[in-house]
């Protein structure tokens, strides 16, 4: 199960994303009192049994929460308005702290921050296309086939037409009818950022760009919505995915140890960050 909840005390709140599936409390927003907000983050993470507590934390907050248990995992420059986004992690179960694939991550990301950036894309056959409400079962096909599991369920066509209801811009492309390649941007409009996500291409369309073409798509459009910061949250494991947003200018931000389950099993997962106040 996955929702969001406001809990409001006599001189604090705080907006939490409970995720059951993911065994985690991810804190989005706070506000008032600090230790209030420390004693009602603890007591919503006791009731959700969670391993992992994660806060999206300001930064002249990041001495009081590291100060009660939290490590920093990364950062998003310009997430909040403009200000700067610290992704703290307070790990409650020895096994949700060791990684099983840090030394593997390493390597990837040494070979990916050789890689040059790009500025120009192979052109196709066919072009872009942004997702309505009607294209809902087409894209949740397509993420049934690539993700056997995803840390929210865009496997089922109720979920994606509820996220394009709700302002999630799908981007896709399309051959002989089939959607072979797709992402997303979900996006903040007070806070004027946007994580890029749901990426996935059908195995016998991948390498040749088509992920960097929606991908350079959605920055566009955010761009048009003047909004000032874009970043995703990739999988640590995939060379393809974090080469791409290398070679689009996206800077490293840190990685969030088993971070949620993806593709297969819980899995560590890298945050690049790009500014596009300066496109």
């Amino acid at each position: 199960m996955q929702y969001t909840k406001e809990i409001k005390g006599d001189r604090a709140s705080v907006k939490i994303y409970c995720d059951s599936f993911n065994e985690r409390i991810r804190i989005d927003g706070y506000s008032g009192n600090l230790d209030e907000v420390n004693e009602m983050i603890n007591k919503a993470a006791q009731e959700a049994a969670a391993e992992k507590v994660i806060i999206k934390s300001q930064r002249e907050h990041l001495h009081y929460f590291i100060e009660n248990g939290y490590e920093l995992e990364a950062y998003i420059n310009g997430y909040f308005h403009g200000s700067d986004a610290y992704f703290l992690a307070k790990f409650l179960t020895v096994k949700r702290k060791m990684s099983t694939g840090w030394e593997k991550s390493n390597r990837i990301l040494t070979e990916v921050q050789n890689l040059k950036h790009e500025d120009k894309y192979p052109l196709y056959s066919y072009s872009l296309q942004r997702a309505d409400i009607d294209h809902a079962e087409r894209l949740a096909g397509l993420y049934k086939r690539v993700f056997p599991v995803y840390p929210v369920p865009l496997q089922d066509a109720k979920y994606v037409r509820k996220s394009i209801e709700s302002d999630t811009i799908f981007l896709f492309v399309e051959k002989s009818g089939e959607i072979i390649s797709a992402a997303s941007a979900e996006i903040d409009k007070c806070l004027r950022s946007a994580e890029l996500t749901d990426c996935a291409t059908l195995p016998a369309f991948r390498g040749g760009g088509l992920m960097k073409q929606l991908l350079n798509g959605l920055e566009e459009e955010l761009v048009k919505q003047e909004f000032y910061c874009a970043y995703t949250i990739a999988r640590s494991l995939s060379f393809g995915m974090n080469a791409a947003f290398r070679q689009l200018g996206y800077r490293y931000g840190g990685r969030l140890v088993n971070n949620c389950y993806i593709y297969d099993k819980m899995e560590d997962m890298n945050i690049w960050w790009k500014d596009l106040s300066a496109l």
